[in-house]
């Protein structure tokens, strides 16, 4: 049987590989009782999308579930805009672009391709402060990375890890549950 990725897990997957196996582990419970307030903050402002109540124009794609055979991904998008083939993710607010949140974009940008949606930009829009940032489209370079980053998390082994970063350690909110806790 072959596992997709979840997409909504790249960029977590950067940040800490132990954080996604929590996040399952957790999954069954009301977020309220361990997500922090700007998590609740992006559960909130993603309703829109995920009731379909973003836009009602035909044009706009809202919460469309996509996957890839090629790259055995799997995820949802926020909006793909058919009239203009533009995609675009949402966050809360962005401070800087991480190389998770291209990986994610890409990852959806994948998954739409070979699904025959047309793509000609790709956009991270920053709620808070209105913001849009174009993110390249990947070509043949950065898709070998990207395919490499794939297979890293694939033969990913939660025994053999350890977080070297306190400040990643400082920041999740799996922090209190984690052995390899560094703060």
């Amino acid at each position: 049987m072959e596992t997709y990725i979840k997409i909504s897990t790249l960029n977590d997957f950067i940040y800490c590989p132990k954080s996604i196996y929590f996040h399952e582990l957790y999954n069954k419970y009301n977020t309220y009782i361990y997500h922090t307030n700007y998590q609740q903050e992006w559960k909130f402002n993603h309703e829109s999308i995920d009731n379909f109540h973003y836009s009602n124009k035909k044009d706009i794609l809202q919460s469309l579930t996509v996957y890839s055979h090629k790259y055995q991904l799997l995820g949802k998008i926020d909006l793909y805009d058919k009239s203009k083939h533009i995609l675009i993710e949402r966050k809360t607010k962005i401070k800087q672009i991480y190389l998770g949140y291209k990986y994610q974009v890409w990852a959806q940008y994948l998954c739409l391709e070979e699904m025959w949606y047309k793509i000609e930009k790709i956009y991270l829009y920053s709620l808070k402060d209105n913001k849009k940032y174009e993110v390249e489209i990947p070509q043949w370079e950065k898709l070998e990375k990207f395919t490499k980053f794939l297979e890293k998390y694939r033969h990913f082994d939660i025994h053999n890890y350890t977080q070297t970063n306190p400040n990643k350690c400082k920041m999740c909110i799996y922090n209190k549950l984690c052995d390899t806790n560094l703060i």
